[in-house]
Parts: C-alpha cells; sequence; structure tokens
C-alpha cells in the first residue's frame, strides 16, 4: 500500500539517507537501518531493544502506520479526489528527532524547497558524522562549535537562527518534545523564540511531532489550492486555506501535505 519511491521523492535530500534498490536506509546514531517496505534490515551488532527502538524510529520517519484507504475514502467526492491517483501510496516523511526538524524547517524559511534541501545538505555535510556512505545529523554542541563557519553551509540569515535557536535547545530553556501540548499551546510557545514565527511552528509540529497541523500561510500551499479551486492567487488567504482544509479533521495535515507535493510536482513541471 505504501509507496516508498514516492514518499522518498518528497523527502529533503540530506544525506542521512538513501533508496536504493527499492530499499530505504537511514543513519541512525546507532547503525544504518535499512527497511524494503516488508522487512527490516538491521546492523549485525543490534540486540532486541535496539531493533526495537530503531523499527519505531523507520515507522515515525516513513509514516508506516497512516491509513491512506481511510484517508482517500475522506477526499473521494471532493475537489481533491484527483490526489488519490497522482500520489496513491504516498505517506508524509517526518524527521528522525524534533531538533532535526526544527533545523530542516528554519532553513527552509523564505526559500525554494529546492534551495533548502541543498543548504541543509551543506550542513550536514559540513559537521555530520560519517557512517559508510551517509551521514549522522549534526548534534547540537557540533552546530554550536560551527560558530562563523555556519555560513559555509550557505544558509544565509538562517544560520543565525540556527545557531540561537541551538543555543536556546542546549540550555535548557527550549523545549521541543512537545507531545502533550496541543497544536494552539505548542505554536504560542514555540514562538516566543527568535527565528521560529507562525509557519515555522506549524511546519515544525507537522514535520517534527506528526501533529495534525499545517502551515496555513505557506505559498506552495495556497497556490496550489488556486490550482485546485482555479483561483487567482492574491484571492487565497491564510484564511481561505483554513477555510478549505480544516473540515477535513484528523486528515488536514495529510490533505495539506498531498496539496504541497502537487503544487511542488506541477512548479516543477512547469520549468522544465
Amino acid at each position: 500500500m505504501i509507496d516508498l519511491k514516492k514518499t522518498t521523492h518528497e523527502m529533503i535530500k540530506n544525506g542521512t539517507w538513501k533508496f536504493e534498490n527499492g530499499i530505504f536506509w537511514q543513519a541512525l546514531p546507532s547503525g544504518v537501518v535499512g527497511y524494503n517496505g516488508e522487512d527490516f534490515t538491521f546492523p549485525d551488532h543490534f540486540g532486541k531493544r535496539e531493533k526495537k527502538e530503531a523499527e519505531e524510529r523507520i515507522r515515525f520517519i516513513l509514516g508506516l502506520d497512516t491509513n491512506l484507504e481511510k484517508f482517500y475514502s475522506e477526499i473521494q467526492d471532493s475537489k481533491f479526489a484527483f490526489l488519490v491517483d497522482e500520489f496513491y501510496g504516498l505517506t508524509m516523511p517526518a524527521a528522525p528527532t524534533p531538533y532535526q526538524a526544527i533545523v530542516e524547517v528554519i532553513a527552509q524559511q523564505q526559500i525554494s524547497f529546492e534551495f533548502a534541501q541543498k543548504a541543509i545538505y551543506n550542513l550536514v555535510k559540513l559537521i555530520g558524522k560519517r557512517i559508510g556512505d551517509l551521514y549522522l545529523f549534526p548534534e547540537p554542541k557540533d552546530i554550536l562549535k560551527l560558530g562563523e563557519r555556519i555560513k559555509e553551509a550557505k544558509l544565509g540569515y538562517r544560520g543565525d537562527y540556527i545557531l540561537n535557536i541551538t543555543q536556546e535547545y542546549v540550555k535548557g530553556n527550549l523545549r521541543l518534545d512537545l507531545w502533550e501540548l496541543n497544536e494552539k499551546d505548542a505554536t504560542k510557545y514555540l514562538t516566543k523564540f527568535r527565528g521560529i514565527g507562525r509557519w515555522s511552528a506549524e511546519l515544525f509540529l507537522m514535520y517534527g511531532l506528526r501533529k495534525n497541523v499545517y502551515p496555513a500561510s505557506d505559498l506552495g500551499l495556497r497556490r496550489g489550492i488556486a490550482k485546485i479551486f482555479g483561483l487567482p492567487l492574491k484571492k487565497v488567504t491564510e484564511r481561505t486555506v483554513r477555510e478549505i482544509i480544516e473540515p477535513y479533521g484528523k486528515w488536514k495535515s495529510l490533505l495539506a501535505f498531498y496539496i504541497l507535493c502537487y503544487d511542488r510536482k506541477t512548479e516543477m513541471e512547469v520549468r522544465k
């Protein structure tokens, strides 16, 4: 049911994972773990506990517990029905850790997804630990050690934001494991910190914690809805986005993700 090729196609190409010969490989601190759609492949030194933890992490990253059939039935009689055929089997990927999520979200501020991917990969390659032909995402302490060298990743002003947020996180001032908070309270908490606006907070909660929220002001989301409903982009405001997506209840974040993927795909086709 889940199409690994489609899901990995929508993941941030940051050097910490690869999809090769039908197998998804993810670098984790304990080793590189593989998943082929049915079975997991673990390093020989893994015991029962390591295997269980790694499997849970991969399931979270790939959204393997997503009930896609239920989601498709919810949108089959709507304007979004065509997205089922367009992206059948696609699940919404998530970051392996909340810290990685907040860094990658900040790196995407006000730039294209393609440009952000390159900058994130630069950062990972600059300071991430090599494990086989992959990298581990940098630890907070390693990113702090970069200091001015973070400019080498070509993150622009976002590099300063990442250093600031990392400093707050390391000091214990910023919590990212906001599992117990609802979306509204979590957004209010996160936006107290320099470098995190509402867009960043909502995308983090969606991508880092799999909360049922979405960045309603996102250009790609607004543009995707404009295309689907045949509306001028300027007519699709943040309020419009929420009015259209909110009725889908527990499926609203996944629907928003599908719309974003549709917009990204159509924009790439235009550039060809």
